[in-house]
């Protein structure tokens, strides 16, 4: 179903379940021995070809927004991001994947909080205007404040999933981006009024280089 559907299905879920999903907090398990590849070990593989293989895998689209953070003059922040998604239910986290060079990244880290807003199939634009860089993203697109970290909540979105950042990790040209989810909803929850189920919005996906 992808990344978007999956978070649609989870907003459902938590929604109707109203009540933790065990009895008590889970356990934490015996640390496994691991064994790391060496440099040495790793076989080449091409750029390409990775990116190639790897396109036939469909995911969802997301655009990751963050606030105003403390002193800085620019505005609210945002980028498209297909690498999301969620982690854990206790306690509630997703994730998401951002390459290290990227420059609204160190302005969502300071803000310390974000926004994942999960695209509908109609906002192809929406996500071509949030992949560039160097301009105004925000210009012309609708948008309100989430509930807790007050980061854009676009409008029109298929889900909305509002985060403080939990933990940062390294992953080789990307940064791992853990977020504590503080609240979420389905369907249209920014700028029109109440978020509905989402059964209404279909999500976008990206599969093979294009949209699906």
């Amino acid at each position: 179903m992808g990344h978007a559907g999956m978070a649609a299905a989870a907003v459902r879920y938590l929604r109707s379940a109203g009540a933790p999903a065990v009895a008590g907090p889970v356990e934490t398990l015996p640390r496994p021995e691991l064994r790391a590849v060496g440099e040495d070990e790793r076989a080449p593989v091409d750029h390409g070809e990775f990116r190639r293989v790897l396109g036939n895998f469909a995911t969802g689209v997301t655009v990751i927004t963050a606030p105003q953070a403390p002193g800085e003059a620019a505005g609210p922040a945002g980028f498209a991001c297909q690498s999301f998604s969620s982690l854990s239910l206790d306690p509630p986290l997703i994730c998401f994947m951002v390459g290290r060079t990227s420059t609204t990244w160190p302005r969502i880290a300071r803000a310390g909080v974000f926004c994942v807003n999960v695209l509908g199939a109609h906002q192809g634009d929406l996500c071509r205007g949030f992949a560039v860089s160097g301009a105004d993203k925000f210009a012309g697109v609708r948008y309100d404040a989430a509930p807790v970290s007050g980061a854009p909540r676009l409008a029109g979105t298929a889900a909305w999933i509002d985060c403080t950042i939990h933990a940062v990790h390294t992953g080789g040209d990307h940064l791992i981006v853990v977020g504590r989810v503080d609240a979420l909803g389905a369907g249209d929850g920014g700028a029109d009024g109440d978020a509905g189920d989402g059964a209404g919005v279909s999500p976008l996906l990206f599969h093979r280089g294009r949209f699906v």
